[in-house]
């Protein structure tokens, strides 16, 4: 299928939803940046491949410097990188903003590079801990997403979350592509531990 072919079976958008594309932030807007604790970043590989990673911090974590300019803090995991070194080769970057309970999303997309300024990223200090590197993010298209999505997927309803028992844990994923002599149940409980200490998270 090529662009005029789903065109001609799709229709195009309506002028209002193509206006709502704007190319930086402003007072509404802004509002689902400062609200939200959870983001999904997109990125580019280096090989022509795609990446998107979870990030989430108090609701606010993704801050607001003006209002075509955001900067995205980088926390402790598991040093892949895959983000960081995704944006050193191309610095195209996409956000998907969600806030618990509000079927309303917002995206971002724009050009990203890595940055070191402590006083920057002092600001972004959690548990007394700041992070190393963030993101600064120049916005290009910033926009919100209407809820159809969330609304079919009935995503915020407690009463349709999955028990987390019914689904394979992460220690026993880890036994059965990465280490077959992986002592599962004491993977987990150290890594209950540590994160009940707040150890690692910050």
């Amino acid at each position: 299928m090529n662009e005029a072919q789903l065109r001609e079976r799709l229709g195009e958008p309506s002028a209002i939803v193509q206006r709502k594309i704007a190319d930086r932030l402003n007072d509404l807007t802004r509002k689902f940046v400062e609200r939200s604790p959870f983001v999904c970043v997109a990125t580019g590989r280096p090989d022509g491949g795609l990446d998107v990673s979870p990030r989430g911090d108090p609701a606010g974590f993704v801050r607001i410097l003006d209002e075509r300019t955001l900067l995205l803090p980088d926390r402790p995991g598991n040093k892949l990188a895959d983000t960081l070194s995704n944006v050193i080769a191309d610095d195209r970057i996409a956000l998907l903003f969600l806030i618990p309970g509000i079927g309303d999303t917002f995206r971002v997309n724009g050009r990203g590079r890595i940055v070191d300024d402590p006083e920057l990223l002092a600001e972004s200090a959690v548990d007394g801990k700041a992070p190393e590197l963030g993101i600064l993010i120049e916005i290009e298209e910033a926009f919100t997403q209407c809820p159809k999505a969330l609304v079919r997927s009935d995503l915020w309803n407690p009463e349709r979350h999955v028990d987390r028992s019914e689904l394979p844990s992460a220690g026993e994923i880890l036994r059965a592509v990465a280490d077959p002599e992986l002592d599962v149940e004491t993977y987990e409980r150290e890594r209950d531990e540590r994160y009940a200490r707040r150890e690692g998270l910050y």
